[in-house]
């Protein structure tokens, strides 16, 4: 095999000098898809610059995926904010085109509900948007049922589809 066609992929706990990178596909991603900050999504979010931070607290924890030394994607979870002590919440689950299709959503939600269960929730609730089809598909796949309306407060008052997986 040619060195050309050979990938690299890690996945890896955020640190503090991810902080710009993934900030930035997050944004990309965002754009791609007509995510707009007016409308309540990821990039409203006063601490998308600062998800090290973010996801330092307590029960919390964020990935990034390199690929070929490179940060083209990420996704976290965290405590669902008023949502009680037993639910988490999948969240920030962004890829460059770049990364999708290899399967690493899939294998960062399983490490992300892994990390659910070793901390004790048991419930995992996410919200995203109906035009993300391949990313509700996966999250069906995954176990996560659609629910009649939001949990907790996100602030993503634009993400119209919500859904809930128990982590038994």
């Amino acid at each position: 095999m040619s060195m050309a066609n050979a990938v690299n992929i890690l996945v890896r706990p955020i640190t503090l000098a991810d902080n710009p990178a993934i900030a930035q596909v997050i944004r990309q991603v965002s754009a791609e898809f007509g995510l707009t900050a007016d409308k309540g999504y990821t990039v409203s979010d006063p601490n998308l610059d600062k998800l090290y931070q973010l996801y330092s607290q307590p029960r919390s924890a964020y990935w990034v995926i390199e690929l070929n030394g490179r940060i083209a994607g990420g996704g976290g979870i965290a405590p669902l904010a008023d949502g009680g002590e037993d639910i988490c919440e999948l969240q920030k689950m962004y890829f460059l085109s770049s990364l999708r299709g290899r399967g690493m959503a899939h294998e960062l939600a399983l490490r992300a509900l892994a990390f659910a269960r070793e901390h004790h929730f048991t419930h995992c609730y996410l919200e995203t948007t109906a035009s993300l089809t391949r990313a509700i598909a996966l999250y069906e796949r995954l176990g996560f049922a659609h629910i009649n309306g939001p949990m907790g407060t996100t602030g993503h008052v634009d993400c119209e589809v919500t859904m809930l997986k128990p982590l038994a």
